[in-house]
C-alpha cells in the first residue's frame, strides 16, 4: 500500500485506569520507560490488504505464536519522542512528522511496510490525548513515546519478509534520562566492538542495532563509564555515535558533528541543532573527528565542549573519556557554555518558553 492510505481509528477506553494517587505515585518518581500510561495503539497489516484495524485500547499484553517472525529474525523498528507539557498549560509534541519520515526510511530498509505519516502523526495524538493526565508537570518531565513496528507473520524461513505486522504505540511518563539530571557523562571508547557497518542498518532505528550494542556497554560501565563511543567500523579511529546519541565537538564558536555516511541514526535532535545554530551565533560543519584529533583538541584547549543529542537525553555534556590506552577529560569536565546555551533553548522551544521559529511545535490538546 502507499503512504496515502486512510485510516480510521476505532477508540475504546480502558474500564481499569489507574486512580488519581495511584497515578501521581508513578508521576513523583516516574524513572524512565518503567511505568507505562493506560491506553496504547494498535494498527493491523496484511500483505494484498494494507493496514487496518486501527484502534486505540487499553494498555496490556500481546498475544503471539511461538513462531512470530519478530522473534526469530528482528524484524522490527520503532521511533522515540515526547509529548511536553507546555508552560500554558497545554501539550504539545516535537516535529513528530520528522519522525514519521524516519520511521517509513526504517521500514525500507527492514523491508516492512511504510506506515501514512498523517496516520503515524494521528495516532500519537489520539494516545496522548485519551492519557493527557500522564504527562507530567514537574520541570524537565515529559511523557515519552514508543511507536514501533514487528513482524507477526508465524512462519520460519529466511527467503521472504513477513506479511503480516503490528505498528504500535505506548506511552510512559519520563524523567532525565540520566539519574541525577543534566551533568556530564564519562564515555568509553569501544575499539574491541563495532555498532554499524557500510551497506548495514546503522541509520535505521531497528532492535538488533541496540541488542548488539549492550555488550559495549555493559563493557563500558565495568570500565567505570556511563555510555559507550562507537568508532567506524573500517580503521576504529573515527568518531560515530555514543549509544542511541549523536554527538557535537565544540571549538569555540565552531560545532563539528559525524556525518550522515549510511552508518549512523540521523537524529531528530541532532537536525534541530543544526537548523538552530546560526541564531545562536555558531556555526555547524559535518565531516569527520579522530580519537587522536579528540585527545590532542581537548588537550591544547582548542576543543572546550563534547555534548551529545537525542529525545531521550536530550543535549547531555561529555565530561571524560577513556579507552584501553588512553584517558583524557574535555575542558574542565563539567557543563560548557555552548553546551548548556544550546540545551536551554531547545529545551525552551519544547517546552513552550521560547519562540518557535521554526514551527517545530506541534500542539495536541
Amino acid at each position: 500500500m502507499t503512504t496515502a492510505q486512510k485510516l480510521s481509528f476505532d477508540v475504546q477506553l480502558s474500564d481499569h485506569a489507574r486512580t488519581v494517587a495511584e497515578r501521581e505515585q508513578v508521576l513523583a518518581n516516574p524513572g524512565f520507560g518503567q511505568s507505562f500510561t493506560d491506553h496504547m495503539i494498535s494498527v493491523d497489516y496484511t500483505e494484498g490488504e494494507g493496514w487496518h484495524d486501527a484502534r486505540l485500547m487499553p494498555y496490556g499484553p500481546l498475544t503471539l505464536d511461538p513462531a512470530t517472525s519478530v522473534f526469530h529474525y528482528a524484524q522490527e523498528l520503532f521511533e522515540g519522542l515526547k509529548a511536553y507539557r507546555q508552560v500554558n498549560g497545554s501539550i504539545a509534541t516535537f516535529r513528530p512528522y520528522a519522525n514519521a519520515a524516519r520511521f517509513n526510511a526504517s521500514a525500507l530498509r527492514m523491508a516492512m511496510p511504510e506506515l501514512p505519516e498523517d496516520a503515524f502523526v494521528e495516532s500519537l495524538e489520539l494516545l496522548v490525548q485519551a492519557d493527557k493526565d500522564w504527562v507530567p508537570t514537574t520541570e524537565g518531565h515529559s511523557l515519552y513515546l514508543r511507536p514501533f513496528m514487528i513482524a507477526t507473520q508465524p512462519a520460519l524461513g529466511v527467503n521472504y519478509p513477513s506479511r503480516d505486522y503490528k505498528y504500535m504505540v505506548i506511552a510512559s511518563p519520563a524523567a532525565s534520562y540520566f539519574s541525577g539530571g543534566v551533568k556530564p557523562v564519562s564515555v568509553w571508547l569501544s575499539t574491541e566492538y563495532t555498532r554499524a557497518a557500510p551497506g548495514g542498518t546503522g541509520f535505521a532505528k531497528c532492535g538488533g542495532n541496540y541488542a548488539a550494542a549492550f555488550v559495549a556497554q555493559r563493557q563500558a560501565v565495568a570500565q567505570g563509564c556511563d555510555q559507550v563511543v562507537w568508532l567506524d567500523a573500517v580503521e576504529h579511529r573515527f568518531v560515530e555515535e555514543m549509544g542511541g546519541m549523536n554527538l557535537f565537538f565544540v571549538f569555540g564558536d565552531r560545532l563539528v558533528t559525524p556525518a550522515l555516511t549510511g552508518t549512523l541514526l540521523p537524529g531528530i535532535t541532532r537536525d534541530s541543532i543544526i537548523a538552530m545554530a546560526g541564531e545562536l551565533g555558531l556555526r555547524v560543519e559535518e565531516g569527520r573527528i579522530s580519537i587522536e584529533e579528540w585527545q590532542a583538541g581537548c588537550e591544547s584547549g582548542e576543543l572546550t565542549e563534547v555534548f551529545a543529542c537525542g529525545t531521550a537525553a536530550v543535549v547531555t555534556p561529555v565530561g571524560s573519556v577513556k579507552g584501553a590506552d588512553r584517558a583524557w577529560t574535555v575542558g574542565d569536565g563539567g557543563s560548557g557554555p555552548v553546551t548548556l546555551k544550546i540545551r536551554d533553548e531547545l529545551v525552551g522551544i519544547q517546552y513552550g518558553s521560547r519562540p518557535d521559529a521554526h514551527d517545530w511545535v506541534h500542539k495536541i490538546c
